[in-house]
């Protein structure tokens, strides 16, 4: 292959990068709708006693999510793992620490303390944290996607 082609295949990835990486960030209210579900999900836990409700809140949580996915794929044309190899896993491993903790905490709160609600504060701090953590995985998997080539 010759060097000008390699140049102009280059160029040509630069930019399908560059427009990929315009593509890939969600709306504006993508984020705190998922931290909206998320907060539906943990907090169903202490619903856990409630027979039906419980299970409602779990189905709500669940179609929550299958909606945001389908949102996404819908208005980006793609899904991107959050899980995927890279710089994003830093992010990953952020989340689940601080999920562990958190859950863990509200848990031992609830179980061995008898404080009943303490899923639902658990969802709160858990929503909210989500909302800003997705946020800062897509400025990283943004600047990924912009650099390097």
């Amino acid at each position: 292959m010759d060097p000008s082609t390699a140049a102009a295949q280059l160029a040509a990835l630069r930019t399908d990068r560059a427009q990929l990486a315009a593509r890939v960030v969600p709306p504006w209210w993508y984020d705190p709708c998922l931290g909206l579900v998320v907060f539906v999900l943990v907090a169903a836990i202490s619903l856990r006693y409630a027979g039906w409700v419980y299970f409602a809140a779990l189905a709500v949580g669940v179609g929550g999510l299958w909606a945001l996915v389908a949102a996404y794929k819908r208005i980006t044309g793609l899904w991107v793992s959050g899980l995927r190899p890279g710089r994003t896993r830093r992010v990953i491993r952020v989340w689940v620490i601080a999920y562990a903790l958190v859950v863990t905490t509200a848990l031992v709160a609830d179980q061995e303390f008898g404080v009943r609600w303490a899923m639902v504060a658990a969802g709160a701090v858990l929503g909210f944290g989500v909302t800003f953590l997705g946020r800062w995985w897509t400025r990283v998997y943004v600047a990924e996607l912009r650099e390097g080539l």
